[in-house]
């Protein structure tokens, strides 16, 4: 595995303000400061800040420089690792200020990675307490230490060895992790400990969760807010998981007529599970609407006539009159108990309002009793509505790709949420900073169609610059939600960004372009080097199905990370999916974040594989790379030596190999073929070829 320098700072208070992928992000920053003699003054701090992601557009280099010398500071002093730590510190919650109060947060789990502010709720907590015990206290490995206590910590010292985090996720979203994977033990080496993390959170990104500036050692920390978190954010996407036609067709009820089938398409889960709850709130009386999980039900007075008209044998005439709304909520919690559904809620979270733990309990009555109808036609009509499995499949590939760069919109309906062009746009920015006019950009909502165009212009204009096949494509090609040049334009811009971050760590290469042929070349090298003989023509090898080559790839780079006793020759169809599982998850394991199927291994779909093997090139590569650009302990600071698996995304978004760098191994894409382009004509290569590379 990689070597990992964990920043260890003196100062306690100081250290937990930050992640672990927060402080290398920083103190790789602050190396860059050091002049020839290993120093750093307060005067080298203004022209780094004022490039930093937190603060960019918001001051001026002078304006940093007023600040930072408001406590009469000599900006030709000497300052040190942690001297700096405070300054960002300083400036972050000038910066919150600035903004209102109001921190930049687009995610579930992003509101809990604050810098400034680590709490976690009591309530909360319980909660997801017990939920674990209710799904896992049977689990072979767990059930030793389960149920826990939901008054003690026992969650998050039960947490750290990365178990529980990885069997949860596979509770959520069940064959997500091959098991056979996890080391459970219980004495793991760190070594041990680290895998099963940096398993958790590649496999938590391929569910859909939110991980932005969260490492591995963190939760081999056991830092209670980012655990907290992480647990919430996969119980969410279980609860939530059924929300949808495909899963459950009698949600079809829930639409007037044929017209607001495709709305309802494209409305996020908690958006249908909202809908549902008005559905039977009008059926029963209430004239109001809920809009939210929190303002709109602390008065309990929703809940009370929905549990009426969902289990009318146990209703009480008596909560609708209740006046008192800590009364009525304990009404509630009573109702909801005769049914089966007090897991999530207790009578103060819902005068309290606490958003997330009543998302939890009106799914978990979704889930109960639903109330829909048992129509068969109007379940047939539901059913209907499928969707090319290839399509769906890119779908989700291409929608939890662009939620784990960090960006500010989450995608939920890939088609539909890319139609007005600012996702697209944010995506660009991400990738290549500065490469978007943001003045010439409208935010959503956008009322008018024209403005739209614009956005999507403006993406076809950048996507020429950087040579893709866009021949014959406008920008209201995407606004009118054309598929195929939709999946088309992100397939080559993943593939683009692919090829140029290997470029970048390829110190040997002189600047020469690297093309697919030298990726497959790196791999056969790569298993070669180890006296085996397997090796493929192309990525589209059928010999590539059983599996075999890519654990002998991975056993390569990382002699140790293959069970080979665990291993089937992958003749038949269930011994490839054995294997190809198993590639999965040790290749998460590994640091790769990715997030093809098995079924993209047996079928040998090549655009998968190119992005797996070019995802384990650049975590090899990048291995090298740390290894000899490794920077020395800055002053008053400890260091030790831990094994950190997966590449770390920038807090600042501008280390050396581009805000990008720590994203690179979730570049991956799932299609039949490699050379989709916008267009029907072929693809402009514009790259020169690379001569010996490896």
């Amino acid at each position: 595995m990689s070597k990992f320098e964990g920043v260890i700072v003196s100062d306690q208070w100081l250290h937990s303000q930050f992640t672990q992928v927060e402080l290398r992000s920083l103190k790789s920053k602050f190396e860059t400061l050091k002049n020839q003699n290993g120093k750093v003054t307060f005067g080298d701090l203004p022209p780094l800040m004022v490039k930093v992601n937190a603060f960019r557009g918001m001051y001026s280099e002078d304006e940093i420089r007023g600040i930072l010398g408001e406590s009469g500071t000599d900006f030709t002093n000497d300052i040190d690792f942690e001297m700096f730590l405070k300054s960002y510190l300083n400036l972050q919650s000038q910066a919150t200020a600035k903004q209102g109060g109001r921190r930049h947060s687009s995610s579930f789990l992003k509101d809990t990675v604050t810098t400034l502010l680590h709490t976690i709720s009591e309530s909360e907590k319980a909660c997801y307490v017990a939920h674990i015990n209710s799904y896992l206290g049977d689990d072979p490995f767990l059930k030793q230490y389960l149920p826990l206590n939901p008054a003690s910590n026992d969650i998050f010292d039960l947490a750290k060895d990365g178990v529980l985090l990885c069997k949860l996720i596979n509770v959520a979203v069940p064959g997500t992790i091959d098991e056979r994977a996890i080391n459970c033990k219980r004495s793991p080496s760190l070594w041990e400990v680290n895998e099963n993390h940096t398993l958790c959170l590649n496999s938590a990104k391929a569910i859909g969760c939110t991980v932005v500036n969260i490492g591995a050692q963190d939760l081999v920390e056991g830092r209670p807010h980012l655990v907290l978190g992480l647990i919430s954010q996969i119980i969410k996407i279980q609860l939530l998981a059924d929300l949808n036609l495909k899963k459950t067709p009698q949600l079809v009820e829930l639409a007037d007529d044929g017209e607001d089938i495709e709305e309802l398409l494209n409305l996020s889960p908690e958006k249908v599970l909202l809908k549902w709850m008005n559905f039977h709130l009008q059926r029963a009386g209430y004239e109001k609407t809920v809009r939210n999980f929190s303002s709109d039900v602390k008065d309990g007075e929703a809940y009370a006539y929905l549990l009426n008209v969902l289990a009318p044998e146990h209703c009480n005439p008596a909560t609708l009159d209740i006046k008192d709304a800590n009364e009525r909520a304990n009404m509630v919690i009573d109702h909801a108990e005769k049914m089966g559904c007090k897991r999530y809620l207790a009578p103060r979270d819902v005068a309290e309002g606490t958003s997330n733990l009543n998302l939890a309990f009106v799914a978990q009555l979704f889930h109960h009793r639903s109330g829909l109808s048992t129509d068969t036609k109007k379940i047939s009509y539901a059913e209907m509505i499928t969707e090319d499995v290839q399509t769906s499949r890119e779908e989700r590939c291409f929608r939890l790709w662009i939620n784990s760069l960090g960006i500010s919109t989450h995608v939920n309906n890939l088609f539909e949420d890319v139609r007005n062009g600012w996702v697209l746009l944010e995506v660009l920015d991400k990738i290549f900073p500065g490469s978007i006019n943001w003045k010439q950009a409208t935010k959503p909502p956008i009322r008018m169609p024209f403005r739209k165009v614009e956005n999507c212009n403006q993406v076809i204009e950048v996507g020429t610059q950087l040579r893709f096949s866009l021949v014959n494509v406008s920008g209201n090609d995407i606004v009118q939600g054309n598929k195929k040049l939709i999946l088309a334009l992100l397939w080559q811009l993943m593939r683009f960004t692919m090829l140029q971050l290997l470029r970048n760590l390829r110190s040997h290469s002189q600047g020469k372009e690297i093309r697919d042929a030298d990726i497959l070349k790196w791999a056969n090298r790569k298993v070669k080097s180890t006296g085996r003989t397997s090796q493929i023509e192309s990525f589209k090898d059928k010999s590539l199905s059983s599996g075999l080559f890519f654990l002998e790839l991975l056993s390569a780079v990382e002699p140790r990370l293959v069970n080979w006793n665990l291993v089937t020759k992958g003749g038949s169809d269930d011994e490839k999916r054995l294997n190809a599982t198993y590639t999965i998850s040790v290749a998460r394991k590994l640091g790769c974040s990715i997030f093809l199927l098995p079924e993209d291994i047996m079928e040998v779909n090549q655009k998968m594989i190119l992005t797996l093997i070019a995802s384990i090139m650049y975590w090899s590569l990048q291995q090298q790379t740390e290894d000899l650009n490794s920077f020395p302990s800055p002053a008053n600071t400890a260091t030790t030596t831990t094994p950190e698996a997966s590449p770390a995304p920038s807090v600042c978004g501008e280390d050396e190999n581009s805000s990008i760098g720590g994203e690179f191994s979730n570049l991956s894409v799932d299609d039949t073929t490699s050379d989709s382009t916008a267009s029907s004509q072929p693809e402009s290569d514009g790259v020169a070829a690379a001569d010996e590379l490896l």
